[in-house]
């Protein structure tokens, strides 16, 4: 009986692995010559070039000082790290050999030119949506970049979640075919909008809390805010807890120069996506994503006209009083934030940020302040120009949370954070050693 039972149970296994694999299975496509550069129209390769940025090739294809778009660039998920691939036209380590037809199939249903399934960690969920001529564009591009050789490194996935076959279960659970459709209903800056937004731009991606599984929640959920990264991204919609309104003016402004007076500066993973993705598209796109977005906050045709006791509340926190001067973090702040923070009614300086109205302050997750905090903001990110150093190397854990729960309470109405001592343990632990971020503006 027992002997049955076990075989029994061998051989669905085996009808699981062998049903697994048929589901997976892809053909290969075959290589091809690398084609000249000079084969691709140069309006072609201009084209694919903005449609780069607005994808942030570059930024999750670039390890940290090396090659652009040669890979190995890691992305830490809950399941282990994750290293990007060689995109440049490398014939045996890039996609040199790779048909426009090979690129169109892994953009679209997430597989390799050799038939392998990729990682979602590759957002083929919202390249999907991409039209064949951006595709293109995009191919062109790509294939007239300098040829770097490096091999890509392995994964970091424990067994049995480095098998790429289990990724096809996945995509059955989660993914869902067919291209963007102009919306009924909606304007053409819209539509625009939400086509460079939800495709290239794959805005939800970090935007939006994920499943047990790392797929994107869907319905109410989405674009809620997620951690990402070590940092937070905030929500894109009406439950962003932002004191003045992200309007499509508001929206456009930091979207185009990274800084606005009443929202603040772009940082961490939001800096690259102004000032190397972006800032590749026209405004008339950049626009266009400020009215989709706007219109979710349900702001859009709304000017950003701050309330008076709105800001006088803000700029409330900045000044002195023999309560402040009894406070440690009060003295903190004195000491290291408040000659560069300091504003005057009736309205808050873009070179100095009003953290009243900072979304770092009002989140529902402390890790963007930390951030900002230990590591500060470099004159490439932001505001261009504008420094603002880091206290990694000059501040211990529990200044770092006095100060941020001094501000969180002094700067808004919202709740403490339960979680604070923990997050800033475990982010200021992976600070390198060496001299401060933000000091010199690296990045």
């Amino acid at each position: 009986m027992l002997k049955r039972l076990a075989l029994g149970v061998l051989g669905l296994l085996v009808l699981a692995v062998v049903g697994l694999w048929l589901l997976a299975w892809r053909p290969s496509i075959d290589p091809i010559a690398p084609p000249a550069a000079a084969s691709f129209p140069a309006e072609l390769v201009q084209r694919g070039q903005a449609l780069a940025g607005a994808g942030y090739c570059a930024t999750c294809h670039t390890a940290k000082g090396g090659a652009p778009y040669a890979g190995n660039y890691p992305m830490e998920t809950a399941f282990g790290t994750l290293y990007s691939s060689n995109i440049t036209p490398d014939p045996d380590s890039g996609i040199g050999r790779w048909s426009q037809a090979a690129f169109v199939r892994a953009m679209r249903q997430g597989v390799a030119r050799d038939g392998a399934q990729l990682f979602p960690a590759f957002p083929y969920q919202h390249f999907e949506l991409v039209s064949d001529e951006d595709l293109h564009a995009l191919y062109a591009f790509l294939m007239t970049r300098p040829p770097v050789h490096q091999e890509k490194r392995e994964n970091e996935l424990p067994f049995p979640l480095n098998w790429r076959a289990l990724q096809a279960g996945w995509k059955l659970l989660f993914f869902r075919h067919g291209q963007y459709g102009p919306v009924t209903g909606k304007d053409a800056q819209w539509n625009r909008g939400a086509y460079l937004a939800e495709g290239l731009a794959h805005c939800s991606a970090c935007h939006s809390p994920r499943n047990a599984l790392g797929a994107e929640k869907t319905g109410a959920a989405r674009y809620d805010g997620a951690r990402i990264d070590g940092w937070y991204a905030p929500p894109l919609n009406a439950t962003n807890h932002a004191p003045v309104p992200w309007t499509q003016d508001e929206l456009y402004t930091y979207l185009r120069t990274g800084a606005t007076a009443l929202h603040g500066s772009a940082a961490g993973p939001m800096s690259p996506v102004v000032h190397h993705g972006l800032s590749a598209l026209s405004d008339e796109d950049v626009q266009a994503i400020a009215a989709y977005y706007a219109e979710r906050f349900g702001t859009r045709g709304q000017t950003a006209a701050p309330s008076a006791g709105v800001l006088e509340k803000a700029m409330a926190g900045d000044a002195l009083s023999p309560a402040h001067q009894l406070d440690q973090a009060a003295n903190l702040y004195n000491a290291a934030c408040a000659s560069c923070h300091y504003n005057t009614a009736p309205h808050p300086q873009l070179a100095r940020p009003e953290l009243g109205l900072n979304n770092a302050l009002t989140a529902d997750e402390p890790d963007t302040l930390i951030q900002v905090l230990l590591h500060g903001i470099g004159t490439q990110e932001g505001q261009a120009g504008v420094l603002m150093p880091g206290f990694a190397h000059s501040f211990s854990d529990a200044q770092i949370v006095a100060l941020a729960a001094w501000l969180r309470r002094t700067r808004t109405d919202r709740p403490p954070w339960p979680d604070l001592e923990q997050r800033v343990a475990e982010l200021h632990a992976k600070t390198p050693p060496g001299p401060q971020a933000g000091t010199t503006g690296d990045q």
